[in-house]
């Protein structure tokens, strides 16, 4: 059985993101962590042990920290999972959405509920630092007139009473996390996969087109860029990290492209080789 550290507790939406990308494993051990640094901590305790870490939302954008934990992790990026974030409505049984008097949730599950939270009348909105744990409050106190903001998944757990499905303001609503693994792990599931997607990073001298020339190579080789991200570097002005996502067709190519940029960065480091998702986003 693999064990999968995720930031947040069962029924958080990176168990079900866990859950969805080892689904050819009949069982996975979830390990639940209060912070993502603490996932990261978890692998390095226990080299058997991967972790899943979100990384970009459609709508609230990149989770900038999360990039830097990945890069001074060591870890490998073995895979990736795009979940679509549906969002419900949650309370003990027994109650309507009149009776609600407060909204417990993630701050950023809260903005993404927006419309549905703005119509709703003398109803007080509290942030919480996860969207199952507001879930799993509210059935382990029995609180009548509160409710959470969690996925339907949560609330089968903790068995609450769904009041509203699909809340959030736009149905486009997806989320990407990461699969992390330590070296050996890694070594091992490449050895036996194909990959076709990359995550880099690099940073570039402070001179005229040194980016575009890291893109026209890219491009030259027919490697695709999909993402990039830049974050400065602290204590250095003006200097900035860029974290790239590339997918590729031919991993020769791939390669060939990745040599002949080396030359041109500093720092170039292959955050993780591995095989995009190509399987249709599923609504959780």
């Amino acid at each position: 059985m693999k064990t999968v550290a995720i930031q947040g507790i069962e029924g958080a939406y990176h168990e079900i993101a866990a859950r969805k990308y080892f689904q050819s494993e009949e069982e996975i051990s979830i390990l639940p962590c209060c912070q993502f640094r603490d996932v990261i901590n978890a692998l390095k305790k226990d080299s058997d042990i991967f972790g899943i870490m979100a990384i970009e939302n459609t709508i609230a954008g990149s989770l900038l920290q999360n990039h830097e934990l990945i890069r001074e992790s060591d870890l490998i990026v073995i895979g990736e999972e795009k979940l679509r974030i549906s969002h419900c409505l949650v309370a003990i049984p027994g109650q309507a959405i009149h009776d609600i008097k407060e909204i417990h949730s993630h701050p950023i599950a809260l903005m993404q509920c927006r419309d549905f939270l703005n119509a709703l009348t003398n109803v007080t909105i509290v942030e919480k630092d996860d969207t199952a744990s507001s879930a799993c409050n509210i059935a382990k106190k029995q609180l009548s007139g509160v409710a959470a903001i969690c996925s339907k998944y949560a609330a089968e757990l903790y068995g609450l009473e769904v009041l509203a499905e699909e809340i959030e303001t736009n149905k486009h609503n997806f989320t990407r996390f990461l699969v992390l693994a330590n070296h050996w792990v890694a070594d091992e599931i490449l050895a036996d996969s194909r990959p076709n997607k990359s995550s880099v990073v690099f940073t570039l001298p402070h001179s005229e087109g040194s980016l575009s020339k890291v893109l026209t190579i890219l491009s030259f080789y027919d490697v695709n860029l999909t993402k990039i991200q830049s974050l400065p570097i602290i204590g250095r002005e003006w200097e900035y990290l860029f974290y790239v996502d590339v997918t590729f067709n031919n991993y020769m190519r791939y390669k060939q492209a990745i040599n002949a940029v080396l030359p041109l960065t500093k720092g170039f480091k292959i955050l993780g080789e591995y095989n995009e998702t190509n399987n249709p986003c599923q609504k959780a």
